[in-house]
């Protein structure tokens, strides 16, 4: 049977709206205890600092609780259990589409991010051998290449922000290990600075989505959304026509197939190949941010690394990186929306509404870690990693949603800071203080402005380890 895409969901903020607020009025139970009344206090404390909130309602209320943000209630579950249960054991009774993952529709089209049921089932499995570990390490040289090249300037005393860096290294690397462009070729080049001008709708404009007339940010988006279109369909043209074929990963969506041997129509190859773009490149840059921000305030923490790299090993570096996404899961909530009513923890929950679990919150929360607040990298070193209870750490999703890319990124990231750790110990720049965006994944505010010391003196031409 031929993969037939999902039908169209409305873009129109006005039209999910009143969606919301019919789905709230055909509710036949209850919604659980929490905040269901309208306050502009609480859905601006929400909108700017949303973990306080969070971690106050399931003190106050339990797992499962609700809180009214703007015209509609929303349900949220914390803890190891709640992300096991809407993640793994009851999955099939939430939709990604339906959920405010909708809203990045149309960017990222009918992607593995936005879309359920069988076409995803049918869709991953087409794309899971192009994440094969084979496969990933076959790009291993080119971000050993493009780090090198990031960093070949970098001199002592220099002030980097590190955020901002990292972003154009990751897309770069995005251009060529998954998609075989040139990141130096101006057509190219545009491109990425077309699909940065998109992600921006999120973190800057999103508020205003709701205007659509020329010169509105939702207007700029879809411009921006066209060329890099024009690019994508263009080079599957291309590959198409000349049988031309590389070791990325778009020449492998070309010529995948499923159990039925169907294959992946050229838009749904370009929904696919933008929501890896956005998935794979904004939450590496957000990751490396924060790994830094922490190890430049834990002096001890990063001493373990440094030695340990200086012996050719990478665990603490990982057990680092793993901490430092339990402190910052990069895509922080799991927004659904529930297809029957359901019951956990004793408590009813109503079909039709958004119900989210909350990666963030719950790493956080002191019954599960203690001392959540701290960077403790030693959490995760074996014989304590074993204690973490089942579904209290899910910085990758679950289930059968399960981060498809988690690979590519763990491997991206481990190669840029093994880079810079051999070369740098970067220290926070004076009076700098980490603030944290929310949308479209947690992100360092203001970048991370990192003051450059030297450890070795640079060698022309060293190698970056892998």
């Amino acid at each position: 049977m031929p993969l037939r895409p999902p039908p169209p969901v409305a873009s129109n903020p006005l039209v999910r709206i009143a969606h919301d607020v019919a789905a709230e009025r055909r509710a036949t139970v209850a919604f659980p205890k929490g905040w269901t009344r309208f306050s502009l206090r609480r859905t601006t404390a929400f909108s700017r600092k949303p973990l306080p909130l969070l971690l106050e309602g399931y003190e106050r209320f339990g797992p499962v609780f609700t809180i009214r943000i703007l015209h509609g209630n929303v349900v949220f579950m914390l803890g190891p259990e709640a992300n096991h249960y809407m993640t793994v054991s009851n999955a099939a009774n939430f939709s990604w589409r339906d959920g405010h993952l909708g809203d990045m529709i149309p960017l990222l089209g009918d992607g593995l991010l936005t879309i359920d049921g069988d076409f995803h089932r049918r869709s991953r499995m087409i794309m899971l051998p192009a994440f094969h570990r084979d496969q990933i390490a076959k790009t291993q040289a080119v971000m050993d290449e493009e780090v090198a090249r990031g960093i070949a300037g970098w001199r002592e005393g220099e002030r980097v922000d590190l955020y901002a860096w990292t972003r154009v290294l990751a897309l770069r690397i995005a251009m060529r290990a998954l998609f075989g462009l040139d990141p130096d070729n101006r057509a190219d080049v545009s491109a990425a600075h077309d699909f940065e001008e998109a992600l921006g709708f999120w973190s800057r404009d999103y508020t205003l989505q709701v205007l659509r007339g020329p010169g509105t940010p939702w207007r700029r988006l879809m411009s921006a959304r066209r060329r890099i279109d024009a690019l994508i369909f263009a080079e599957i043209d291309r590959r198409r026509a000349t049988g031309e074929r590389g070791e990325d990963i778009l020449s492998l969506l070309l010529d995948a197939t499923d159990e039925e041997g169907e294959g992946l129509s050229k838009g749904h190859i370009r929904d696919e190949v933008m929501t890896l773009l956005f998935a794979g490149h904004d939450t590496t840059t957000s990751t490396v941010a924060f790994l830094f921000h922490e190890l430049a305030r834990d002096g001890e923490a990063r001493a373990r690394v440094v030695e340990d790299l200086a012996a050719g090993s990478t665990a603490e570096l990982e057990l680092a990186m793993d901490e430092t996404l339990r402190l910052y899961p990069p895509a922080w909530i799991g927004p659904r929306r529930a297809l029957e009513p359901f019951e956990f923890a004793g408590v009813q929950v109503p079909a039709g509404i958004p119900v989210n679990y909350c990666s963030w919150a719950s790493h956080r929360l002191p019954d599960v870690w203690p001392e959540p607040e701290r960077f403790d990298p030693q959490r995760f070193a074996p014989g304590s990693r074993e204690q973490i209870p089942k579904g209290a750490y899910v910085p990758f999703g679950g289930g059968s949603r399960t981060c498809i890319g988690m690979r590519f990124g763990q491997q991206e990231i481990r190669t840029i800071a093994t880079a810079i750790l051999e070369r740098f110990n970067p220290e926070l720049a004076p009076g700098y203080e980490l603030e944290v965006r929310q949308m479209p994944t947690i992100g360092p505010k203001h970048g991370l402005p990192v003051i450059l010391r030297a450890r070795v003196p640079a060698s022309p031409g060293a190698r970056v380890a892998a």
